[in-house]
């Protein structure tokens, strides 16, 4: 989970190679009119984000074991997501706002750039009653691909699991 340009489907690709599940990004599960929308440089509301919300719920729930790559940037997101899949534990990648922008005037997506205040504005960060971890996106995918593998096995000893 984080905003645009945090690196979720390159360490979310590497982090499902690692456990040996599918990956899929959640950006593929948007409806044509949400994609239309952030291609306009208009920001998704809550009535355009809790439909797909459900539907990367539903893919969760589905699978048994499966990695997505979800911006779930506020806490009723994910508390969306989890009421389909309890049983869901996020990654949360952390990165500076400066270097989400060159990111993101970097690459060709559908997110431009000029909504990434509003990403940011919306982005609460995992909160401590919630299952995940963060983890800083800094030097080379397979190294922030370990460290958040690292820290969901350090997560599941001290909860029991």
């Amino acid at each position: 989970m984080g905003p645009s340009g945090s690196g979720k489907t390159a360490v979310g690709t590497a982090l499902a190679v690692d456990f040996g599940v599918d990956f899929v990004d959640a950006d593929d599960l948007h409806p044509a009119a949400n994609v239309a929308k952030m291609e306009s440089g208009t920001p998704l509301d809550d009535d355009d984000r809790m439909p797909w919300l459900d539907l990367v719920g539903a893919r969760l729930a589905a699978e048994n074991g499966l990695v997505v790559a979800c911006s779930a940037l506020a806490r009723r997101y994910r508390d969306r997501i989890r009421s389909a899949a309890p049983d869901v534990r996020f990654v949360e990648l952390r990165v500076s706002r400066e270097e989400l922008d060159r990111r993101m005037r970097s690459r060709q997506h559908f997110m431009p750039p000029a909504l990434l205040n509003s990403q940011l504005a919306t982005l609460e960060p995992l909160e401590a009653d919630e299952d995940g971890v963060a983890v800083a996106n800094e030097g080379g995918i397979l190294a922030v691909a370990g460290r958040a593998r690292m820290a969901l096995d350090q997560a599941a000893r001290r909860a029991g699991a």
